[in-house]
């Protein structure tokens, strides 16, 4: 079997980032992670050192570590995201295929068919949907920005959508998106991927009241 390269070891470290396989503060050793994965340290180093830039890790005295949560931080990141998802969701709207439609509803469909899908399956799938959504889009600049943005909540070890009836209510407004992508209303697409976006964040600030753990 040929030896993972730095891209691929960066794929499933990420996967495991956005799963939630690690846990805010868990170190990721370079001679672990080789050891792991039947590679020498170089090609580990050059993956972590791209989460590190991607904001995903932080370096501390004793290397490099997941990083902790900033409540501040992710509720900024949440206005940014309400604003650049309304326009991509616009964009999307306007310049979107049929193979669009056909994939967004694809996801959509999917997510619906699962069976209690634990809190790192709703991370995930949330995430494709709206990575598909971005690239409907036909914005790279606008499209590597938000996937940027989405790199500080992917850490966060719950979801604002294991909250009560939050995944199913969050299914529902994934269908209105899709609806008004495919029936071109741009500001209609703005304005639910918008409120979605908000219902989110208000949750967010309430379990950061309560506890304080980031999500979706």
């Amino acid at each position: 079997m040929a030896k993972l390269d730095s891209e691929a070891i960066h794929a499933k470290l990420k996967q495991r980032l956005l799963s939630g396989q690690y846990a805010p503060g868990d170190a990721l050793r370079e001679v672990t992670l080789s050891e792991e994965f039947g590679v020498s340290r170089t090609p580990v180093r050059e993956a972590l050192t791209r989460l590190l830039h991607e904001g995903l890790l932080e370096r501390r005295a004793r290397g490099l570590y997941v990083k902790e949560i900033d409540p501040e931080q992710i509720m900024q990141v949440y206005d940014l995201r309400i604003m650049l998802e309304g326009q991509a969701a616009a964009e999307a709207a306007l310049s979107r295929t049929e193979p669009d439609i056909i994939r967004l509803q694809a996801l959509v469909d999917r997510d619906r068919s699962l069976e209690r899908p634990d809190n790192a399956v709703r991370l995930v799938t949330n995430i494709e949907f709206h990575q598909a959504l971005w690239k409907s889009a036909r914005n790279p600049v606008l499209e590597d920005i938000l996937d940027r943005l989405a790199t500080h909540h992917v850490h966060a070890p719950n979801s604002t959508l294991s909250v009560g009836a939050r995944w199913e209510e969050s299914l529902d407004e994934h269908a209105r998106i899709v609806e008004c992508i495919r029936d071109r209303e741009p500001d209609r697409a703005r304005q639910v991927i918008q409120d979605h976006m908000r219902t989110a964040k208000a949750m967010r600030l309430r379990m950061f009241s309560n506890v304080g753990v980031p999500g979706e």
